[in-house]
C-alpha cells in the first residue's frame, strides 16, 4: 500500500502485492497529464573525430555507436575502444593449376579487362602482371600460377572474374588438345 499525492489530492492505493482487491480509498479525479518527447537525435563526436572543430554543414565520416540511449560518432580506428572487434586487412592468395603459356593468359585477360599491366621482375620475383591495380597474377612454375589480392568487395569481384576467366581459358586449351 502507498499514499500518492496527485495535484493536491491524496489517494491511498493498495497495490498488486496485496491479497486484497485493489482499492482506491479516495474517489478523486486524477488530472490529465501529457508526456512530450523530443524526437531529435543528437550524436556527439568523440576521440579522434572530436579533435577538429567542424563548421556548420560540414560532414563527418565515422562509426555510429549507440550505447545506453546515447549516440556517439567515432573514427574506425577507435573501434577497439567500444568493442572487442578490430579492423584488419586480409590478404588472399589462391594457386591454380595452369599448364598453358603465361603470355597467352595475359593476352586473354587483356581482351577481357581494361587494365592489365606487367610488373617488373624484381618486384614480383618472376613474371607477373596486375589486373585493375587490385589483383596480382604470378607465374609460380610450369604447372601453377598464383593470384594475390587484398580483400575488399571490389577486389573480390575482380578476383572471382579472373578465376572464372582462367578456368574458361583452361577449358579452351584442353578442348583443342
Amino acid at each position: 500500500m502507498f499514499m500518492a499525492d496527485i495535484a493536491g489530492v491524496r489517494v491511498h492505493y493498495t497495490g498488486d502485492y496485496s491479497h486484497e482487491e485493489d482499492c482506491h480509498l479516495c474517489a478523486a479525479e486524477i488530472p490529465q497529464f501529457s508526456l512530450y518527447f523530443n524526437s531529435e537525435k543528437m550524436a556527439k563526436t568523440i576521440r579522434r573525430l572530436a579533435e577538429k572543430t567542424l563548421e556548420v554543414g560540414e560532414s563527418v565520416s565515422g562509426l555510429l555507436v549507440k550505447k545506453a540511449f546515447t549516440c556517439q560518432i567515432t573514427a574506425l580506428d577507435d573501434l577497439h575502444v567500444f568493442s572487442q572487434l578490430s579492423i584488419e586487412n586480409i590478404s588472399q592468395r589462391i594457386t591454380i593449376a595452369y599448364n598453358g603459356a603465361f603470355g597467352v593468359l595475359k593476352h586473354r585477360l587483356k581482351q577481357i579487362f581494361e587494365s592489365v599491366e606487367s610488373l617488373p621482375d624484381e618486384e614480383s620475383e618472376g613474371p607477373a602482371f596486375r589486373v585493375h591495380e587490385r589483383l596480382t597474377v604470378k607465374y609460380e612454375s610450369e604447372k601453377h600460377i598464383s593470384l594475390h589480392w587484398r580483400s575488399d568487395p571490389i577486389s573480390d569481384m575482380v578476383s572471382d572474374s579472373v578465376i572464372i576467366s582462367i578456368l574458361l581459358i583452361l577449358i579452351l586449351i584442353t578442348s583443342y588438345c
